[in-house]
């Protein structure tokens, strides 16, 4: 399906999904569509004020839950506070070439929230997952390498773009090992990932110097916000298989309508893949609840 559109989002009544950072951007946007579908959204933030600031203004059964991916301690309580069942866990929210900066348990913010923060919330919640995990990646994937030789960038020179690159690629490795987990576990559940193009979001318009200049002169030919959730309202919604990555269809997948798109050889390898996992197991102190999977 290359022509999918807001519009062609089905009902979503009797489904509860979460939806991390959707304070601003596709995040918000994404809550947005699905809670005027008929689901139930819960707007997982690390603001809560402006969670309810969002809130306010969706249609629909919307609820805030604080929520911070750089706080182990957060993610912890959030997945026990949260008792219901959960259809679509989102995992979007994210940070972008931030000077170098650390989460409260000490990893690299970058990885820490877009990767670590969301591992461990994912492993938390699966036991009450109905449906599906989407997770938000980027085409910076590309540029991304793991190096498992200092992972949170303690002894190398920080350079913001790689570490991002990093994230970003540990979110493709991470879907497509949960997502190899869950069938050796006979579980139903599958796990998909998404990446929204070049969109005009706040990511880099905080940033100062080269980055800030880059958002500044990108606006111009970036879509939209609306238009850059599409390929995660796809992957949440549409029938794909597990492992699928969603991403527009247009010109070196920077704009248009959402479809099923490539990932770097670096994302497909699943020896990494596995490394990362069991890593990431350690960093947090979660793991996949192979029982509780299964339906």
């Amino acid at each position: 399906m290359t022509t999918f559109m807001i519009a062609q989002v089905p009902a979503q009544t009797g489904r509860t999904i979460v939806v991390t950072g959707a304070t601003s951007g596709i995040g918000r946007v994404t809550a947005e569509v699905l809670a005027l579908r008929g689901a139930r959204v819960v707007l997982a933030v690390r603001d809560v004020d402006k969670g309810r600031t969002a809130a306010r203004t969706m249609a629909g059964d919307v609820v805030v839950r604080a929520l911070d991916l750089a706080e182990l301690a957060s993610v912890r309580a959030f997945a026990e506070d949260l008792a219901e069942p959960v259809d679509v866990l989102v995992n979007n929210a994210g940070v972008m070439v931030p000077p170098l900066s650390r989460t409260a348990d000490g990893f690299e913010l970058q990885l820490g929230t877009n990767h670590l923060g969301h591992f461990a919330l994912t492993n938390l919640l699966l036991p009450r997952v109905r449906e599906r995990v989407v997770t938000v990646s980027s085409s910076g994937h590309r540029f991304g390498a793991i190096d498992f030789a200092d992972l949170n960038w303690e002894r190398r020179r920080y350079r913001p773009m790689a570490a991002y690159g990093q994230s970003k690629l540990a979110n493709l490795l991470f879907t497509a090992e949960l997502q190899r987990r869950l069938t050796a576990a006979g579980s139903p559940l599958t796990a998909v990932a998404a990446h929204p193009g070049w969109a005009a979001t706040q990511l880099l318009s905080e940033r100062r110097g080269v980055q800030h200049l880059v958002h500044r002169l990108s606006v111009p030919v970036a879509q939209s916000a609306e238009d850059g959730a599409l390929p995660t309202l796809y992957a949440a919604v549409a029938d794909v298989p597990g492992d699928s990555y969603a991403g527009p269809s247009g010109f070196l997948e920077g704009r248009g309508a959402p479809t099923l798109v490539g990932r770097s050889a670096r994302a497909r390898d699943a020896a990494v893949a596995r490394r990362l996992w069991d890593v990431s197991e350690a960093l947090t102190g979660t793991t996949f609840p192979a029982g509780s999977v299964v339906r």
